[in-house]
């Protein structure tokens, strides 16, 4: 069998299942811990804001409603109002 009789065949191959893990697992089907799935977390540090984090952790600062809404009962009515060391979930986008 030369090479172009393989290049040839190509057609005769079974498709290979390519299948995507379920929601929550990782790729070997494994379980996520529930915050894995939901998204990473961060602690403010002095000077952050709502849209620098989220320029910093998705490249666009308008992102920053997305991070809000994941922490209103941490950060309250006001989302300019974080304070240092309050642990926020950075949600999956």
């Amino acid at each position: 069998m030369g090479l172009l009789d393989f290049l040839n065949n190509e057609g005769d191959k079974k498709p290979v299942d390519a299948t995507q893990p379920a929601a929550g697992t990782d790729f070997f089907g494994n379980n996520k811990p529930a915050d894995a799935a939901a998204g990473t977390t961060y602690t403010v540090v002095s000077g952050d804001s709502l849209s620098h984090i989220a320029k910093q952790h998705y490249g666009d600062a308008a992102k920053w409603h997305q991070i809000y809404e994941a922490n209103k009962a941490i950060i309250g009515s006001n989302p300019d109002l974080i304070e240092v060391g309050q642990e926020l979930t950075l949600p999956s986008i």
